[in-house]
């Protein structure tokens, strides 16, 4: 057991595995600053598909778009290796015994998002369709013994992680992750704004698809759950909502400029 630990370290701490991080955290740029574009045309009354499938629509339908996806699906591997090992090896420059099992867990966790998004990136590959499946997945999910309880629990988890997830920006814990002694004074500055507006954007909008989750549990009717792109197109009929939209979508612009940043600067 202690060789296995020992190698998983190693490889924690390979050149490999952090390149492929960051080519991860490349990967996650670009998906959201596509969704982000697709979000301002949302505002702007298209029709289009705001979500990771429609970002992935779009990247297939330029030229040289599957290799993208290559690289992309890579990049999502490649972050997800990470994040696993992460979990596995656990914080080793975290003191508090129950804030290394968190920060594991919320590793281990991260670690099989994008490994799904791996998976889902290269599914799209070869069959290239896709929708927003969240409604169809919560009717399956909510005629189980214990679904709609789980379906709540989802939800209740995004709306509480969305919030985390702003506050985290709106207190600027995100630059202890990054090596800003390294930064120009210029990007440094940049960095603060793009942190925090991409990281309550991208909060807010967690939590909104957890609310309309919850509100599907509560009402027991599936059709209430909706996923990304659904959830960007009922904020936009509602009074204001395309002003809000807008302002959201510029927001997830922002996270995709961090997560640029932060593929160039991490810390590992």
């Amino acid at each position: 057991m202690t060789d296995v630990m020992d190698r998983a370290r190693e490889a924690q701490d390979s050149q490999t595995v952090d390149w492929l991080a960051r080519l991860g955290l490349a990967s996650r740029g670009v998906i959201w600053l596509i969704v982000g574009l697709l979000a301002v045309q949302v505002a702007r009354g298209n029709s289009t598909h705001a979500d990771k499938n429609g970002a992935l629509h779009a990247i297939a339908d330029k030229p040289f778009g599957e290799v993208l996806l290559v690289v992309l699906a890579v990049g999502f591997l490649g972050y997800a290796s990470w994040r696993l090992l992460e979990g596995a090896v656990g914080q080793r420059d975290e003191q508090d015994d129950r804030k290394r099992w968190a920060k594991r867990l919320a590793s281990l966790f991260r670690g099989g998002v994008y490994l799904f998004l791996a998976g889902s990136t290269a599914k799209f590959l070869f069959s290239q369709s896709g929708s927003d499946k969240t409604k169809p997945l919560t009717a399956r999910v909510m005629a189980e013994p214990g679904g709609r309880v789980l379906v709540f629990a989802v939800g209740a988890g995004l709306v509480i992680g969305g919030i985390a997830m702003a506050v985290r920006g709106i207190k600027q814990k995100f630059e202890k992750l990054i090596e800003g002694w390294k930064m120009p004074d210029g990007l440094r500055a940049t960095t603060k704004v793009v942190g925090t507006a991409g990281l309550v954007s991208r909060g807010f909008v967690f939590a909104l698809i957890g609310f309309f989750l919850i509100d599907a549990a509560y009402r027991f009717d599936p059709q209430k759950a909706k996923g990304l792109d659904a959830s960007l197109k009922t904020l936009a009929g509602q009074p204001f909502g395309q002003v809000l939209l807008f302002a959201a979508a510029v927001g997830l612009l922002a996270f995709a400029v961090w997560s640029f940043i932060e593929a160039r600067y991490r810390k590992f």
